[in-house]
């Protein structure tokens, strides 16, 4: 997992117990929080601001961090931005604000699933898990995924192109290794929700096009005018080799 700012990297393994980090200003709501992810087996570390969650974020990496958005000190939202400029250490983005503008501000920040408050812990609790599913590489099984010079590694959970590595967060991964599925088809939306995230999957359909912007800024020679991740007007998108 990659770090923040002067932190060494961290690797989480299968059978270590992840660390949470919880930033919510709420003391009773981080201390529900914090009861119902440490039943789950985590390790878990509470902040009440946003200036305290990023140094705790800088001094050691934690496997993933529940970040209130509307934080004292520090809103989350440049929580969120600094974590993004040094790695990809998974966010929930925990918020009161329930526009669906907002929502997708925080997830073009680089936020990997989000709860709007009033919540259940046990939702959270939930939500937490499938993203550190996603982000923990899965058992020996070497498959790989190539749409031209795209190499898609789902043991590893790395990205290549043309050789070069690209950081992807784990939500960016999914879309991505979704439509490398089957590359030429024209995914809807909701079907690349449900082949990335499952069919119980609720999130936004719009939030694919957030996650498609960010993916073409980081594997498209001109991002105005992709080549790989294409649109399907009506439809949604499709991932094709232009050469083939």
């Amino acid at each position: 997992m990659a770090a923040v700012g002067d932190a060494a990297p961290t690797v989480r393994c299968r059978g270590m117990s992840p660390r949470i980090l919880v930033a919510e200003d709420d003391r009773k709501q981080a201390e529900l929080i914090r009861l119902y992810l440490e039943r789950d087996g985590h390790t878990v570390a509470v902040v009440h601001d946003g200036r305290s969650a990023l140094e705790r974020i800088r001094r050691n990496a934690p496997d993933l961090v529940v970040l209130d958005l509307m934080l004292p000190a520090m809103d989350g939202l440049d929580v969120a931005r600094a974590v993004r400029l040094h790695g990809d250490i998974p966010i929930v983005m925990v918020t009161a604000r329930t526009a669906e503008d907002d929502v997708l501000l925080g997830l073009d920040i680089g936020a990997d699933d989000y709860i709007t408050k009033p919540f259940s812990p046990r939702e959270l609790a939930a939500r937490v898990r499938a993203v550190l599913r996603r982000s923990v590489p899965g058992e020996p099984d070497d498959e790989v995924r190539r749409v031209g010079p795209i190499e898609i590694d789902r043991r590893t959970h790395t990205v290549r192109i043309a050789g070069r590595s690209v950081e992807c967060t784990p939500r960016e991964f999914a879309v991505l290794d979704a439509l490398a599925s089957d590359p030429g088809r024209a995914f809807t939306r909701s079907q690349v929700l449900e082949h990335a995230f499952g069919f119980d999957y609720e999130g936004l359909e719009r939030t694919v096009d957030v996650h498609v912007m960010n993916l073409r800024r980081k594997l498209e020679p001109d991002p105005s005018r992709p080549t790989y991740l294409r649109t399907v007007f009506g439809v949604g998108y499709t991932l094709e080799d232009p050469d083939a």
